[in-house]
């Protein structure tokens, strides 16, 4: 049955503020969707109020019409209003929840750093360029003519056999360089003294692998050329080199040697009193004042200028410096051994 014109406008008004009281009660998304089914669902009283306009008059339909109207325009606005409160409320507490503090302390993770002997390498480095040296590097497969030839070792000579030196297969005469050393005969070759170079890099022999010899393994070795050069700048230069890396009281001595490239040349030994476990004279370089038969052939002139050079490895440097005992060590990259350093 339905209500008479008058009262079913009057009930409208009713409806309106009931169904607005109700949207602001609504405490959560599932119980606002309950008030919307209520009030405005296929079997709801506006509904019925909705269905018998047809029986009325105009003017009652149009009183009635602006009624609805205005139930549902209030009604809609109602409702977005809270469901937009709502989902932010909702969102607000799923962030809260999920909250991240931001000012806890990160996790450690353990950092790389560089192996022990390219730290090693550097600190070498320093030295020789607080002391003016430039730092000249060049290739690792080399050709005979700077590894050998205008090194004033011969073609005979027992280096240059297979057994001693790694030979580059199809190529004429290229080898994996023995020694830094062809750096210093490049240099010379392209560069009027005064000349002041170290050249650190990786050499290789044709040697078996044990606890003191690899057939990859590092030098740095240096040249100094110029006009009234000595052996005495030599020693001076060696003595400063060997203090700055093993400790300010350390001594050095020369004993005669021979290399092909160098005349008079030298081992050299320092002076150790337990830095890294070790005691005594113990061998740390080769050096000496550089052949005339060099200089010539690479276009110096013997008469005016001289010079020195020397080879230091810098696994050897590592080794009496931390007490490393096997040169295996390096290179098998053993965690525990490199977190040492």
């Amino acid at each position: 049955m339905t209500d008479a014109p008058q009262d079913a406008v009057a009930r409208i008004v009713e409806l309106k503020a009931e169904a607005l009281a109700a949207i602001a009660a609504a405490d959560d998304t599932p119980a606002l969707n309950d008030v919307r089914v209520r009030f405005t669902g296929k079997r709801s009283v506006l509904a019925d109020l909705q269905k018998g306009m047809r029986d009325l008059t105009p003017d009652e339909r149009k009183e009635r019409g602006q009624a609805l109207n205005s139930f549902r325009a209030a009604f809609d606005a109602a409702y977005q209003a809270r469901e937009e409160q709502l989902a932010g409320a909702a969102l607000a507490g799923r962030l809260e929840a999920e909250r991240l503090d931001l000012t806890l302390p990160p996790r450690h993770r353990p950092r790389g750093r560089p192996n022990l002997l390219t730290q090693v390498e550097h600190e070498m480095l320093e030295v020789f360029i607080g002391m003016g040296y430039r730092v000249a590097e060049g290739p690792e497969a080399e050709a005979g003519l700077f590894n050998f030839d205008l090194l004033n070792i011969e073609s005979d000579h027992p280096a240059r056999q297979e057994m001693d030196t790694i030979y580059v297969a199809g190529f004429d005469d290229v080898v994996l360089r023995t020694h830094t050393s062809p750096v210093q005969a490049r240099v010379m070759a392209v560069q009027d003294p005064p000349i002041a170079v170290v050249c650190p890099g990786r050499t290789y022999r044709a040697d078996a692998v044990d606890a003191t010899h690899s057939p990859v393994f590092s030098q740095v070795e240096g040249l100094v050329i110029g006009e009234d050069i000595t052996m005495g700048d030599l020693r001076g230069t060696l003595l400063a080199f060997s203090r700055a890396l093993f400790g300010a009281d350390r001594q050095i001595r020369l004993r005669p040697s021979h290399f092909p490239f160098t005349e008079p040349s030298a081992e050299v030994d320092v002076s150790f009193d337990g830095p890294g476990g070790n005691h005594g004279w113990l061998e740390i370089l080769g050096a000496g004042m550089v052949d005339p038969n060099v200089l010539s052939m690479s276009g110096i002139e013997p008469e005016r200028y001289a010079g020195f050079a020397f080879g230091i490895g810098i696994e050897r440097v590592a080794m009496l410096r931390y007490g490393v005992t096997d040169i295996r060590e390096f290179f098998e990259a053993d965690a525990r051994f490199l977190a040492h350093f």
